[in-house]
Parts: C-alpha cells; structure tokens; sequence
C-alpha cells in the first residue's frame, strides 16, 4: 500500500488554467460589480482546500513589482486590514508614518501555473492606501483605475492598450545583479530575427514563457526571437488599459520566473548590451465609446479621425515634458540612439520607425496609434495614466507654431539628465501627478543619474546596471 501524501496542493492543467483565467478577465471587461466578484472569490478559497498561501502584489512608484504571501485562512479573516511598511518602499511613506494598507482588487485575480510559480498558490492585485484608506497618491495602479472608471462612467470612453515587450535572455542566473564582477552580458543565442531553432535555449525559453500566459488569459498572439542576439518578444492581444497593465508586470515576472528555472536571465534593460538594438515597449492605443473606434475615419489622414490627430498632437507637443515617464532609466536613454531603430524623434509617422509616434495601416477595428518611445522598465500604470490625460488634457501645440514644429526636426532628450530638468520645470507634469508625487519622482530619479556617468559612452557602465530600478540588489540599495 502507496504513503498517503502528506500535501496535495492546487496543481491545474493548463488548458483549464486558461478557461479559469479568461473567465476572470472577461469579469473585468463586462464590469461586473466588485462585491460580486469579492463574494465569488472568497467563496473559492473558503471551500478549495489545496490553496496553501495567496499572493497579494503591488507595484512601487518606479514600477518594481512587489509581492506578500498570506495564508489563505488569514487573508480571508483579515483581508480588509492588511498593513505592510511603506518606508521600505522607495518613493512611498517616510519611516515617522510607514504603514499603508493593502486593499485587494478582487477581479484582479489569477490561477497560476504550478509548475513555475509552485502549487498551491494563486495572486490577486493589491491597491495601495494611506493610514486612513484611502488610494495612496504614489501607487499609480489606483490613479489609473480611478481615472479609467470616470472617463468611463462620464464620458462612455475606454481605453485599449496592446504592448509589446521585448527583452534580452543571458546566461546565467541573476545576470543584472553579477554584472560589476563580469563587466558584460552573455548571449545564450545569436540566431537573430525570427531564427531560432525549436529545441534551442531561446525557442524552448520563448514556448514556455508563451504556454505560460497563454494559460494566465494573456491571449498571446505572436512570440518570436526579435533583431537582438537572445532577445525576444511575446505579444498578446489588445485588451482595456488596467488589465493591459497587470498582464505587463504578469508578463516580465513570467519571463523572469522561466528563465531562472532554466538557469538563466531574462532581462528588460532597454539597453543592456552596446552596438545592438535595444528593448522597447511599444505601445499600441486607441479610445472607444460604445464599442467604436473612436480613432478611426476612413476618410481622415492615414485613416485617422481628428480626436486621435488632437491626442496625437498633444502627447507630441509635450514630448520632452513627459519624457522620463516613458523613459525612466539611465539605461534608458541608451536605446534614444537612432542607428538602431530609435524612436527618438519627436514626430508621427507612417512608415519611419525612428519617430516617437507611428501610425500603423489598419483598419476600423484596429485603427491606433503606436508609441514607440517607451522603454520596458517603465512603471505601466504610470506610463498609462501619463499618456491617456496628456493624450486627452495636455496643452495643445499654439497653432501659430504648430506648423514650425513640424517642419523642424525635434527630439527626444538623450541622457537622463535633461530629461529629470524638463519633467521637474514642467507645470504639467506637476498639475498631472501632484505636487508631492512630482517630487518623488524626479528626486528617485535624480538619485540613480547621480550614481551614474554623465557621459554614458560606448560601453554600458556597472553603475546604470547596478542602480537600476528593477534590479531588486537590497543590499546594495541600503548602502546608499
């Protein structure tokens, strides 16, 4: 006679994975309330005995991702009065007034594949509050989630977003964190565009990341090697703009949880490997009302309708203002070089993928516009909220300089610096995130730029690795 085991922790097949996960998002798409969700939910964990732990994420104001196991029992008991300390949170709470709250976004809520995250466990989104409940002015998941439901509820628009993430695959585990005692990063392929072959690292690397998320209701619709040696892009579909954003940090943390059980790295740096093409984030976005496109006319110029012109026009006009949103690394301005692709030019443009904007052929249904100028380091929430009110509220271009600006060749700031000095100087900026927030912001940033060489150069420099903001190295970050 077989032991008895002495666990049986959740494990589900794949396939089911997806139906559970695709259940809970198309909850989210058709808004049904929180309260219902919440009782469905709580439900579920009162009565699955296989769950041993649940995992409440958050992300901090430069878009790190963090994450706190609960007992289930525990959770379910005292969910509505989790405390964490914010001061150990770059960017949030001071240590005379460190503890926040955890509320739980309950349709926020994914199964996980057991085989890379561990059985028995699955994670819901957490929203960041003050002492006295309300959403943390910091914690931009909340801002955008605010912001989104009004547009919604007041004006019936909805924001779409489809990202595509590209990254780098190393050898070695913990890569970004080895990197002053190496000097330098190692390829675990240089096949190039679309070639690898389906049993090397990469390729099984790529399957198994796109396995992955197609079973965490991702709807992965393209995964490929991109132009980089080792590097790659999994591209899922276009989807509302908080959900497009939780799949972003879903995503990164898939590809890193992959990648370390393979022994390897994957790395987001936009720029970790010199004389290369760099990692983007592109972002494709469009607004609806009422199930319609409302970027497109068939008759408008590249089959633009003028509200996406206006957005168009307002997000290029500030530019430089919200530059270190879209860019917020010293790396960053590593990929701003335009031998390699860079989107650094401050224009739209059909066909030249060197501007910051482009608008790709399409048609009613997926008529949008393309942000290129993005790096995938950005905080996604923060990137969102920033582009959607500079897009729909941002000073519009004087029309007695409009054409002028135009005509010129503008472009993007090419190291941190300028771009820390534009974005503090910008009234914007400040109106936009808070007086207090804007201050934050720019003051982490500033912190990174000072630890770093001002002349970045033609090799990439420990430091703008070492004090990178996802490069989670708490021993080192405490010694300064």
């Amino acid at each position: 006679m077989e032991p008895t085991p002495l666990r049986t922790f959740l494990e589900i097949p794949y396939d089911q994975l997806e139906e559970l996960n695709l259940e809970a998002k198309q909850q989210r798409l058709e808004r049904v309330s929180a309260d219902k969700i919440e009782e469905q939910r709580r439900k579920y964990l009162t009565d699955e005995k296989r769950i041993k732990a649940v995992t409440v994420c958050f992300t901090d104001l430069e878009g790190r991702f963090h994450m706190l196991d609960y007992d289930k029992k525990f959770l379910l008991r005292y969910g509505d009065n989790l405390t964490f300390d914010g001061s150990s949170i770059r960017g949030f709470s001071e240590i005379s007034e460190s503890d926040l709250k955890l509320g739980i976004d309950w349709g926020a809520f994914y199964w996980l594949p057991a085989d890379i995250f561990g059985p028995g466990k699955v994670i819901v989104f957490g929203e960041v509050r003050g002492q006295d409940g309300a959403p943390y002015p910091a914690a931009f998941r909340s801002r955008l989630r605010t912001f989104t439901e009004e547009l919604h509820r007041n004006k019936g628009l909805v924001l779409h977003v489809a990202p595509e993430i590209e990254g780098f695959l190393f050898k070695g585990v913990d890569a970004e964190r080895t990197y002053h005692d190496a000097g330098r990063f190692e390829f675990i392929s240089t096949g190039g565009y679309y070639h690898s072959l389906p049993q090397d690292p990469l390729r099984q690397f790529i399957d198994r990341c796109a396995e992955a998320q197609r079973a965490l209701g991702l709807a992965n619709e393209k995964d490929h090697p991109e132009v980089a040696p080792s590097q790659f892009e999994l591209n899922f579909g276009f989807t509302e703009a908080m959900i497009a954003a939780d799949q972003i940090q879903l995503y990164k943390l898939t590809c890193r949880q992959v990648a370390r059980s393979m022994g390897l790295t994957a790395c987001f740096l936009p720029k970790p490997v010199a004389g290369v093409n760099g990692n983007g984030m592109h972002c494709n976005m469009s607004l609806s009302k009422g199930g319609k496109n409302l970027f497109y006319d068939a008759n408008g110029p590249d089959r633009l309708s003028q509200f996406a012109w206006d957005f168009v026009e307002r997000i290029l006009n500030n530019a430089t203002d919200i530059c270190l949103v879209l860019n917020s690394s010293v790396n960053a301005y590593r990929r701003l070089d335009p031998h390699f692709e860079a989107p650094n030019q401050i224009k739209y443009s059909a066909v030249n993928r060197a501007a910051m904007i482009r608008i790709p052929l399409a048609n009613e249904r997926s008529a949008r516009i393309e942000f290129r100028s993005v790096a995938p380091d950005a905080n996604p929430y923060l990137l969102f909220y920033t582009l959607l009110r500079t897009g729909l509220e941002g000073p519009p271009p004087d029309p007695a300089d409009a054409e002028g600006k135009r005509a010129r060749t503008r472009f993007l700031p090419d190291n941190i610096h300028d771009a820390i000095r534009l974005f503090k100087t910008s009234r914007m900026c400040v109106d936009m995130l808070g007086e207090d927030v804007h201050g934050k912001f720019a003051e982490l940033k500033q912190r990174a730029a000072d630890r770093c060489p001002k002349e970045l150069g033609t090799k990439v420099k420990a430091g703008e690795v070492m004090f990178h903001h996802e490069v989670t190295n708490q021993a080192l970050w405490n010694s300064f």
